[in-house]
Parts: structure tokens; sequence; C-alpha cells
């Protein structure tokens, strides 16, 4: 009960660093809205029957995964600046299920007119369709509008965990196979994926457990339900603060804490445990919601109440639009038909 109370206490706290910030925009974007509402009543007295600009109404950014997660998180910032470089709100919905199908399918099926945008990572819009037959094709079915940021998985266990350091975890796995739980996003996912690597560079085996998102992953493994997990700066930073978790290990060449060492020195090489997150429309979206779009997003990174509140999150801000991101997915495409290849081979 005290580990389930501290889980929720936990996601409360994350959701207020950033809801307190975002009350302090409302007001503007009550300004922003009424703006917006009065340029609509002019262009319609002006033009008669013509449409105004888009945006016109709110648009909804779609999250194909549970909240709590650092895509919940990073989207709450996005959508609180946003709507000062668009005239119009943008609102998250989340919708969990299936490591990430459900809500991409829902994006995939709605009107390519710029009010229903996906907000994905690269293994649900890349990766999945070399291991499942989607209802949906990646490639054909969506464009992009902006990868956001990327951001370095670490590995974690709570502070009470008895594996002190990323070898001592190695260790008691290989000596009770798939006895230890690891909590994850979701199969084929941003956990599972770097997860699978990890075990197969160091020849190991642990209980993969899926969870609809990282989110639900890491609360988790603070309830007691399971006894690994992974998480990205966002969702894991205040908790290691606070002394309720113990990060293993990160990835990148880079250490994410001072006294956390990277994956390369545990002796794991290779391009494992990076999350791109991006914004994509359904294909066939006018060239002009793409453009405006686009500028928008240009701005928001820009913009430096969206710094700040980024930067609370220890997350970086790398933007790359969409035809930059297009070349990066197909890329990844290629490399990702590749891994599973690998990863599946006995």
């Amino acid at each position: 009960m005290v580990q389930a109370a501290a889980s929720a206490a936990w996601f409360k706290i994350l959701l207020q660093r950033c809801n307190r910030e975002e009350d302090m925009l409302k007001s503007t974007i009550k300004r922003v809205a009424a703006t917006a509402v009065a340029a609509g009543f002019a262009v319609t007295a002006s033009l008669g029957a013509a449409q105004a600009e888009y945006p016109e109404k709110p648009i909804t950014m779609v999250i194909p995964l549970g909240a709590g997660g650092s895509h919940d998180l990073n989207a709450r910032v996005i959508t609180s600046i946003i709507p000062t470089y668009l005239n119009q709100a943008m609102i998250v919905r989340l919708t969990p299920g299936s490591g990430g199908q459900k809500g991409t399918q829902e994006v995939a099926n709605s009107a390519a007119d710029g009010y229903t945008l996906l907000f994905t990572h690269n293994y649900i819009d890349m990766l999945q369709q070399h291991v499942e037959n989607l209802p949906y094709d990646p490639m054909e079915d969506f464009i992009p509008i902006a990868r956001v940021n990327y951001a370095p998985a670490g590995i974690v266990v709570r502070a009470d965990s008895p594996y002190q350091t990323f070898d001592d975890l190695v260790a008691a796995a290989q000596a009770n196979p798939d006895s230890i739980r690891m909590s994850h996003s979701g199969n084929w996912g941003a956990f599972f994926v770097p997860a699978a690597q990890i075990m197969k560079a160091r020849d190991f085996s642990l209980n993969l457990v899926p969870y609809k998102g990282g989110g639900p992953a890491l609360q988790a493994l603070l309830a007691g339900d399971s006894d690994v997990t992974m998480g990205f700066p966002s969702t894991l930073g205040s908790l290691l603060d606070a002394g309720t978790i113990r990060v293993l290990a990160t990835a990148g060449s880079e250490r994410m804490f001072d006294d956390v060492p990277t994956l390369a020195e545990v002796g794991v090489e290779g391009d494992i445990g990076f999350m791109h997150r991006v914004v994509l429309a359904p294909k066939g979206t006018p060239d002009d919601v793409v453009a405006t779009l686009t500028d928008a997003f240009g701005k928001l990174v820009e913009d430096k109440t969206f710094t700040r509140m980024m930067g609370r999150l220890n997350e970086t801000i790398d933007l790359l639009d969409g035809a930059e991101y297009q070349a990066m997915r197909q890329e990844q495409d290629a490399a990702y038909a590749d891994l599973v290849k690998v990863l599946t081979s006995q």
C-alpha cells in the first residue's frame, strides 16, 4: 500500500511540474482563442461562405501510449505553448493499446485535414511493421511533421532493490533465467527493443511483462509488481533525486547522470536505447496545412517558456522538420529490418 501510494504521488508530482507553468499560460491561451474566434467572424463576414485559414478549430494530438510516460509529459508542455503559434488549442488524447497500434490506426483512419495528429516514437512508427502485419502502412499512411527531440533510456530498479549495479542484475538473471520481471511499454516498443538488444549482448534473460506505455511500466516498478524497468529523463530525474529509484545504466555515449555508467561502460556497445519523439499527420494532409504546422513547431522550439519547461523535465530539444525526419525514417526502416532478423535469430 505504501508503494502504491508513492506511485500515485509520483505521478501527481510529475504532472504538477507541467501544470504549474501551464496554469500561467491559460490567460495567454484564452486571449489567443478569443483572437482566433474574432478572426473567424471577420473572415466569415468578409468572405461569406469561404472557410477561415487553418486551423479554425482545436487540434487533437493522439498519443498511442498510457498516462504518466515521457510522451505524456512532453506533450503537456508542447500543447501548453504551441497554441500561441497556431491561434488554436491543441488537445492531448491518450489512446493506448496493442503496443501503440490502436492510437496509430485511429490517426491513420482520420481525415487528412490537420486536425488529428499522432505523437509517437520510432519503434512504433518504423519497427513494428517488421514483426507484425499492421492494419496500416507507416510509410504510405503517414507523413512526418516534426521530430521534437530524442532521449536515451535508463535501466531502473527501486532504491531497495538487491541489484546495486548493472552487473548485479546480469549475474542474477544468468543464475535464474526469466525469474526477474521487467515491466515495459509494449511489445517491440521503446523498452522492449533495447532490452532485447541488451540481453542478447550480455547473454541473459528477463521475464518481459508488457504495459500500456512507459508510465504504467514505471508505476508497476514503484508498486512492486516488477523488479526492473526503463525510463527517460523526464520520468526519472525527480525519482532519482527523491531516492526512490536506482538507475543502473543509461544509453548514449555520455552519462545522463554523473554517477550512472553508460551501456558502453558496462559492455553493451552500439546504437541502443534511443527514442525519437515525432509528430505525424495522415498522408494526404494539404501542403499548406503541413507548412502551418511546420512553422508552428519551428517557433515552438525557440520559445523561451518552452525551453525552460523542457529543461525542468530534463529533456533536450532537437527539432527536425518533416523532410529531415523522413530521411531518417527511411534509414530506420532498413536498419530495423536487419535488427529484427538479429533479435529473432537463434
